[in-house]
């Protein structure tokens, strides 16, 4: 058997959709490609030895800039791995209108074997090489956090940035999913999580749809199964949970559990925390390994972990009529064509996941106008609703109720209009990837139109640029 190519899944993805477009072959060509890749390696003092990392920058579309994409901290990180997220960037950019090329990172390291101050040292250093050869800024490359990475490694970043680039007015802009404290944006942690939650729920809420998969609308007591308790599937999950479905199965890589009953997210998070694993919750069954949860039947599989989980070998196991891939790549190209037979509604990582960089593009957005979300206008839409709300009840003689009374004269928070902002750009994107599904019968699955759509968008920014006449 031949090795898993991400990248060459990707490619693989972008062909099926590209014969559903009117591009010329060149241009689909220059849409597919890496534009530039930087591999390096660098030495960093750890304890008393010096090790040699290894590090990935790679930016794979400049049709809009700055190139935009995580940075991940993984032994797995590898070319590939690297060029594929970053292509996929590109399309989920294009697909929920966000204005960025594609981009990746990565550092080929276990961060569990290393102290904070040596990863500190690690990600400096992997700044400064970046920098160097003008792979970040906030109009060039910006980065953000991903898997093995957070706040804290996106304020490091930042902080090697400033030191290196002193009085450049917008340098707030070179990274995000930075600390509030150090210019990030109210909403960004639980972003991911919610942009599932809020693709999913406009997918379930699409009657036509639902009728053709045999369920009702909506997402109350949907039965869902999350694999990956990370920041997505936390906060999948935990948005699911608080409207109305029920979590009966979740899965980690030390095993699963499940629950008819559905869980209380909060309850497992704590409990894991306390023993340091999810096995062994009071009132759930057990599963030693990890993947039997993937099999379980349920109405919504989640995979919020690592990429090709679901392949040729289990695809066929499935249990469930929807799974959202909440995860970069969590399924194969042969594990699409066997759940395309089975009827099973994919909805794609490429748009699903696009909560991080849409409310990354808001952080961006915040750090160049200099002004916190909400600053400018919170007060006086208080101040506007109460004068509206004391005029309704002076003419009608009734008095409004508390908690209605603070809900109408609530002025937007920054996270208020994170949220907002975020709700519609996933409500758009599913109905627009549902349109260009339905508008041609041909296409064969969500996944190859949500590409239709992104590869549209990229060749007009190209016929618009004047790349070729």
């Amino acid at each position: 058997m031949s090795e898993y190519s991400f990248f060459g899944a990707v490619e693989k993805s972008f062909d099926r959709a590209a014969k559903f477009t009117t591009w010329d072959p060149g241009i689909l060509e220059q849409i597919k490609q890496c534009n530039s890749v930087y591999r390096m390696h660098f030495p960093v003092k750890i304890g008393d030895r010096i090790e040699v990392i290894k590090a990935y920058r790679v930016q794979h579309s400049h049709h809009k800039t700055p190139c935009k994409g995580g940075i991940r901290f993984a032994t797995s990180v590898n070319l590939d791995e690297v060029m594929a997220l970053a292509a996929l960037m590109t399309y989920k950019c294009a697909i929920v209108n966000v204005p960025f090329g594609g981009a990746k990172g990565g550092i080929s390291i276990d961060p569990k074997k290393y102290t904070a101050y040596d990863l500190e040292k690690i990600t400096r250093r992997y700044t400064s090489e970046l920098i160097k050869k003008n792979f970040i800024g906030p109009g060039t490359d910006v980065p953000a956090p991903d898997y093995g990475t957070g706040e804290r490694e996106m304020a490091w970043i930042l902080d090697t940035y400033l030191s290196m680039r002193p009085g450049e007015v917008d340098a707030l802009g070179c990274v995000t999913g930075k600390p509030i404290t150090q210019g990030g944006v109210r909403g960004r942690r639980e972003a991911t999580g919610l942009g599932v939650f809020y693709g999913l729920r406009e997918v379930c809420n699409m009657p036509d749809v639902m009728e053709k998969l045999g369920m009702t609308t909506g997402v109350e007591g949907k039965r869902i199964v999350v694999q990956g308790l990370g920041n997505v599937g936390y906060h999948s999950a935990k948005f699911f949970q608080e409207a109305g479905a029920k979590v009966i199965a979740l899965a980690e890589y030390e095993g699963a559990i499940y629950s008819e009953k559905g869980f209380d997210i909060d309850a497992v998070f704590q409990h894991r925390k306390k023993t340091g694993s999810i096995l062994n919750f009071p009132g759930a069954k057990n599963f030693d390994k990890s993947a039997d949860a993937l099999e379980a039947e349920c109405d919504i599989l989640i995979p919020a972990a690592l990429e090709n989980v679901i392949n040729g070998d289990n695809a066929e196991r499935i249990n469930a009529k929807i799974i959202g891939e909440a995860a970069n790549g969590p399924l194969t190209p042969e594990a699409d064509e066997v759940l395309i037979k089975k009827g099973v509604l994919v909805v794609p990582d490429m748009y699903l996941n696009a909560g991080g960089v849409t409310v990354s593009y808001f952080e961006w957005l915040k750090n160049l106008s200099h002004v916190r979300y909400g600053r400018m206008e919170k007060r006086f839409t208080e101040n506007l609703n109460t004068n509206i709300l004391g005029q309704m009840e002076y003419l009608t003689g009734k008095k409004v109720g508390t908690k209605a009374r603070e809900a109408i004269m609530h002025g937007p928070e920054e996270a208020d209009l994170v949220y907002s902002g975020l709700e519609e750009t996933m409500i758009s994107a599913t109905r627009e990837i549902m349109e260009m599904w339905k508008s041609n019968p041909a296409i064969p699955d969500m996944r190859t139109a949500a590409y239709v759509v992104a590869i549209n968008k990229v060749g007009t920014a190209y016929a618009e640029l004047g790349i070729f006449p």
